[in-house]
């Protein structure tokens, strides 16, 4: 007992220490978690594999229920094309160009080959959802396709995990081992539905009445390590028990409950998980295998890049498509889960475990400080990408006079060009990606593929005669090569429409030709103008 006391102790603080720290340069708790698995390994020699598997296979379990707790039918619904369609293409092309990897690299079996191929090619939704949610690109077009394919990712860890079970089984008849696992999936899925429909909330609402929140965290445990237990006993793992308890709960009207109370205690179990990662890293088959280590992690992410890219690409604007492929390139924690599993069941010697995971862990640590920077990262291989166009502005435009120049054609750029059309009012809209150009001329609107920061550009736009430019551009570099683009030509008068860029970029150069139109001051406009509708038709 005193030494367990000891060891906790030594987790906790170090854990505390490290991830204080980490916070300071954004590096997520996940990577605090794993150096504490490590030190805590090296300080404290664990002989017993089999001791230490049961752990991670614990940690396993809550990793697969916090999960599945985030889980929503209905969310997924409201996303068809983003999971469905998005996210299958990306498993599917993903998992067969791993596959290959690792049987050229590791010299995998095809079963194992298979798994691996196919869990390589899942994203973090931890490391990505928290920083998407944390800065607010959640709510952009880029953070809803990552979105999506997350969501699909999750959905493919289940059948990921049936074939770990099939495949570690003794059975050498395959047809009748899958026939039986199909049947015991049909009994498990039947028996945990109905008890999520017609007893769970039942449960929940008797224990509330006891007015006990601990009562509540303990029924909760309970329902888990239930599901687990049976899971377990039809043949499966007990993380997808695990799993399919957190959906169930996720869809009880208790959810929101659910979520507030066990947010600290989730993240701890989540912890719980990755310091059992970290206690399994044996530096000396890392140390050995640094190159295979280096190529694999290059490689993958590489090639998840271009796969994701080039997917998206295809009807996304470039931007979009380059955002989400920095986002979702890198291995998620459920390959670390599932490379524990391979392991425990003997289908992964411990040094290609080790390779595998350690590969998996660097891609997730480098993830926070892509996401970070992706703007400035996206910007700059967009700006690569189109340094070789030249500008398509039709001659004939330059002779448009006491005109409207949009520079940008996104959200904002297209509803100014509609409230534009309306008025009659000549306009011009320049426009650097092409996707977006493209749509604005399927619409029939004056759109022209060009860099509005070159000042060719503008004189073919004959900016000096136009009545007012607006600027709709968010990028902050873009925008601020553009204004000083424009400072050239003193006399036009400028309407900038600022959402992420501050207002101290123009501070030093403003003058009164040059008008700042706030997101915040744009919506509150927008609200007093509808309550002010709605107060006289009531009037009325």
């Amino acid at each position: 007992m005193g030494d367990f006391l000891e060891v906790f102790l030594i987790t906790t603080g170090l854990a505390v220490v490290l991830n204080v720290f980490f916070k300071r340069f954004e590096i997520p708790t996940i990577i605090g978690y794993i150096l504490v698995g490590i030190i805590i390994s090296y300080a404290y020699s664990f002989n017993g594999s089999a001791e230490l598997s049961h752990i991670a296979e614990f940690g396993i379990v809550f990793l697969m229920f916090t999960i599945g707790l985030e889980f929503s039918f209905t969310h997924l619904m409201a996303m068809k094309k983003e999971v469905f369609l998005n996210g299958s293409l990306q498993m599917l092309i993903c998992g067969l160009v791993c596959f290959l990897l690792v049987m050229g690299i590791l010299e995998l079996g095809g079963k194992v080959g298979i798994i691996v191929g196919f869990t390589l090619a899942l994203s973090s939704t931890a490391v990505v959802l928290k920083i998407l949610n944390d800065n607010g690109d959640i709510k952009e077009r880029y953070g809803r396709k990552a979105l999506g394919i997350l969501l699909f990712q999750d959905i493919a860890v289940i059948p990921l995990l049936l074939l770990v079970d099939i495949f570690s089984s003794n059975h050498q008849n395959i047809t009748q081992l899958i026939f039986t696992t199909l049947i015991s999936v049909v009994i498990l899925l039947g028996l945990l539905y109905l008890i999520g429909k017609y007893l769970i909330n039942r449960v929940f609402r008797f224990v509330i009445r006891a007015s006990s929140n601990e009562l509540f965290i303990l029924t909760i445990l309970f329902i888990v390590m239930g599901a687990s237990f049976l899971a377990h006993y039809f043949g499966f793992s007990y993380s997808l028990g695990a799993f399919i308890a957190g959906v169930l709960i996720a869809e009880t009207r208790y959810k929101h409950k659910i979520e507030a109370d066990l947010v600290p205690f989730r993240d701890l179990l989540l912890g719980l998980f990755f310091i059992t990662v970290g206690m399994q890293i044996d530096f000396k088959i890392v140390f050995e295998n640094w190159d295979i280590i280096f190529i694999l992690t290059l490689l993958v992410g590489l090639l998840k890049f271009a796969v994701i890219f080039g997917l998206l690409a295809l009807y996304n604007p470039k931007k979009v498509a380059i955002k989400t492929a920095f986002s979702i390139a890198q291995i998620g924690e459920f390959a670390l889960a599932i490379f524990s599993l391979l392991q425990a069941k003997e289908l992964l010697d411990a040094q290609t475990a080790q390779i595998l995971i350690v590969v998996s862990i660097i891609t997730m640590v480098l993830t926070p400080f892509v996401l970070n920077n992706i703007r400035k990262i996206s910007n700059a291989v967009e700006d690569m990408i189109q340094n070789n166009e030249n500008v398509q502005i039709p001659a004939q435009s330059s002779t448009l006079k006491n005109h409207i120049v949009i520079f940008g054609y996104g959200v904002i750029g297209q509803e100014v060009v509609q409230k534009i059309k309306n008025t009659g009012v000549p306009y011009l809209v320049l426009e650097s990606d092409l996707n977006l150009v493209e749509l604005g001329l399927s619409r029939g609107e004056n759109v022209y593929f060009a860099n509005a920061a070159q000042e060719e550009t503008l004189k073919i736009a004959n900016i000096k005669e136009c009545a007012v430019a607006i600027i709709t551009i968010s990028n902050e570099s873009k925008l601020t090569m553009l204004h000083q683009a424009l400072e050239s030509y003193g006399k036009v008068d400028i309407v900038i429409f600022t959402n992420n860029v501050s207002k101290k970029l123009f501070y030093s150069k403003i003058d009164k030709n040059v008008e700042i139109v706030q997101t915040e001051r744009v919506l509150a406009r927008a609200l007093i103008s509808a309550a002010l509708e709605k107060r006289i038709s009531k009037n009325v």
